[in-house]
C-alpha cells in the first residue's frame, strides 16, 4: 500500500547556517541503491511515495523512443530535459517539432519566459511575451508529439492519462521503478504523473544510468543516458548544475520540482532525494556526498565541483555562512 513521505518518516538531511547560527533545516529521505536494486544507504522512509516530477523525464523519453521516435543527440537530451530557455534550447525543440511538421503551435505545455537571462533580455526587447518554446518541458512535449504523429495518434489530448502515449508512460515508469504506481496527478508542465516509491525512483535510475555498459539493457536506455552525458548542455543549461555535475564527474544528474534529485553513476550506483519542504538547494551536496561514501565516485573530485553547484549563503554580497550536511548525514559518513 503506497504512503506519502511525513515529517516522521524524514531525517534531517542539510542545514543552512548563516554566521555560526543554523537559520533553516532541510528534511526529507534519501536512498542509494546498488546495480542489484539493493539498498547501500537509507536515510528516512524510502518506501514512501513521492512525486517525483520531472526527475521522470528520461523514462518519459524512453517511453516515446519506444513508441517509434527517431531521436538522436541532443534531441534526446533536451527530451529529457528541465531546460532553462536559451536560444539554444528553443531551436532544438522547434527542430523536433519540425520533424514532425508540427510547430510550437502543437505544444500544450504553458508559456514562459526563460530562465536563462540574456535571453529572457532579449525576447523581452523583440517579441515582448513568453513563449512554450522557453518553458523547461518542451522537449519533453516535443518528443511526446513526435511519438503521437510517428503512431497516428491524437494530437489535441495527448497529455490525457487515458491517452495510448500517457498509458505507455506509465507502464515504462512501473517497469522501470519496480513501484506500485498511485495518485496520478499533474505535473507542472500539464503531464500526467504518478506517486512512486524513492526507492523505485533510485532503482530507475540505477538501470539507466549503467544500461551503456551492460549488453542486456534496454538499448534506448543506453542511448538516452549516453545522449544526457554528451549533451548535458541539453539537459539544463552551461554553467547550471545538472550539467555541472554530468560535465565534470559523468554522473547523470536531473533535478525535479520541489525538492527530489536523482543522480546516477555509470557503475549503476545511483541516489534518490526528496527534500519535504520542496527546497532543492542542499540536494545535490547530499546526493553527491552519498554517492562519494559508497565509494561510486572520487571524494576528491566530489569536494572540487561542490562550489560549483551548491548557492553559497550571503550578505551584503559576501559569504556569510554555507549549507551543510546535517548530523545523520555525517554519522553515516564517521561509520
Amino acid at each position: 500500500m503506497s504512503y506519502p513521505l511525513t515529517l516522521s518518516r524524514s531525517e534531517e538531511l542539510a542545514v543552512v547556517e548563516r554566521n555560526g547560527w543554523v537559520e533553516s533545516r532541510h528534511a526529507g529521505a534519501a536512498v542509494v541503491v546498488g546495480r542489484d536494486g539493493n539498498i547501500i544507504t537509507e536515510l528516512g522512509d524510502s518506501r514512501a511515495s513521492i512525486f517525483p516530477r520531472s526527475t521522470l523525464k528520461p523514462f518519459q523519453t524512453l517511453a516515446s523512443m519506444r513508441a517509434g521516435v527517431p531521436l538522436r543527440g541532443a534531441h534526446v537530451a533536451l527530451a529529457s530535459a528541465s531546460h532553462v530557455g536559451s536560444f539554444e534550447h528553443q531551436r532544438a525543440a522547434l527542430e523536433m517539432l519540425h520533424l514532425a511538421n508540427l510547430d510550437e503551435s502543437a505544444l500544450q505545455c504553458p508559456t514562459a519566459w526563460p530562465k536563462h537571462a540574456e535571453t529572457r533580455l532579449e525576447m523581452s526587447r523583440t517579441t515582448g511575451e513568453p513563449n512554450r518554446l522557453a518553458f523547461n518541458c518542451s522537449g519533453k512535449h516535443a518528443a511526446f508529439l513526435m511519438a503521437c504523429v510517428e503512431n497516428g495518434w491524437p494530437i489535441e489530448n495527448y497529455l490525457d492519462p487515458k491517452h495510448p502515449l500517457q498509458q505507455a508512460v506509465l507502464e515504462t515508469v512501473e517497469e522501470f521503478t519496480e513501484s506500485p504506481l498511485a495518485n496520478i496527478a499533474v505535473d507542472g508542465c500539464g503531464a500526467p504523473v504518478p506517486a512512486i516509491e524513492l526507492v523505485g525512483l533510485a532503482r530507475a535510475t540505477s538501470k539507466l544510468a549503467a544500461a551503456p555498459g551492460d549488453q542486456s539493457s534496454d538499448a534506448r536506455a543506453a542511448t538516452i543516458a549516453t545522449a544526457m552525458l554528451d549533451y548535458p548542455w541539453a539537459v539544463q543549461g552551461h554553467g547550471e548544475e545538472n550539467t555541472v555535475v554530468m560535465e565534470e564527474l559523468e554522473v547523470i544528474s536531473k533535478l525535479g520540482a520541489e525538492g527530489v534529485l536523482i543522480l546516477g553513476a555509470p557503475d549503476g550506483t545511483a541516489c534518490a532525494i526528496k527534500m519535504l519542504d520542496g527546497n532543492g538547494r542542499a540536494a545535490t551536496l547530499v546526493g553527491l556526498t552519498l554517492l562519494a561514501n559508497a565509494g561510486a565516485i572520487s571524494v576528491e573530485k566530489v569536494q572540487e565541483v561542490l562550489p560549483k553547484v551548491v548557492p553559497p549563503v550571503l550578505g551584503g554580497g559576501q559569504p556569510h555562512g554555507k549549507i551543510r550536511l546535517a548530523r545523520p548525514v555525517m554519522d553515516l559518513l564517521e561509520d
